[in-house]
């Protein structure tokens, strides 16, 4: 199979294992949080979802659901009183622990506000995804207000990391994050304890979140090229 359809097929099987009828529900940012939603939109259309009060972690996310007919809220809906049932997202690296890197696409603030706020956490992937340990494939992203970049960046180098400002692909100048913030990429030689280093980052005056997510992932659904799908409840 196609990593397209391997992350089609991660997706739907997420969905359909996990998503039931007036669930308070938050997808993710990527491709497979996407197909995550065009699968909702298919079981919605055919009412055998329904009530279901759903927050997007990004743009990109919530132009989807639009789009297909999914109303979206926020987490500061009185209904939801600040509480997710599940959230569905991918990652970009995740280890043998079931930490991950996540948030180079520049939503990693809504991403952990939901994935932490939520009673379970689904993580959808193709087994491209799985490491050895965190910081093999990826650096680890941190979005800092743009005064501080600098200075952020100056306090990463000192923990030993390769630091730089993430540029657009597409035009002149740097990322912005879904929040209007910088994004740095700060590549560590080894990353021995993801959780003391996400404190200690978040520790760093500027740096409003990073992409180490360590909380507990209840559900991870690896897709492989042979069409199967592994359901781990760790």
């Amino acid at each position: 199979m196609e990593k397209a359809e391997i992350k089609k097929l991660v997706a739907h099987t997420a969905v359909d294992t996990l998503v039931k009828s007036g669930m308070k529900l938050a997808l993710g940012t990527g491709s497979t949080a996407i197909e995550a939603a065009r699968r909702i939109a298919v079981l919605k259309n055919e009412k055998k979802l329904y009530n279901l009060m759903v927050v997007t972690t990004s743009l990109q996310t919530k132009m989807e659901c639009l789009a297909l007919g999914i109303p979206i809220t926020t987490l500061i809906d009185p209904l939801l009183k600040a509480e997710l049932d599940l959230t569905i997202d991918g990652a970009d690296e995740i280890d043998p622990q079931n930490r991950l890197i996540k948030g180079h696409g520049g939503a990693l603030l809504s991403e952990k506000i939901a994935a932490y706020a939520s009673e379970q956490f689904a993580v959808v992937a193709d087994y491209t995804k799985l490491v050895k340990r965190l910081g093999i494939k990826f650096a680890v992203p941190v979005e800092v207000i743009p005064e501080a970049h600098a200075t952020v960046a100056r306090q990463l180098k000192a923990k030993g990391a390769v630091v730089s400002l993430q540029m657009a692909a597409h035009f002149a100048g740097p990322v912005f994050t879904e929040h209007g913030n910088l994004l740095l990429q700060a590549k560590f030689e080894s990353i021995t304890d993801p959780e003391a280093l996400e404190k200690e980052l978040s520790c760093i005056p500027g740096v409003v979140e990073s992409g180490l997510f360590c909380r507990k992932v209840n559900h991870l659904f690896i897709g492989f090229a042979d069409g199967k799908v592994d359901h781990r409840q760790p």
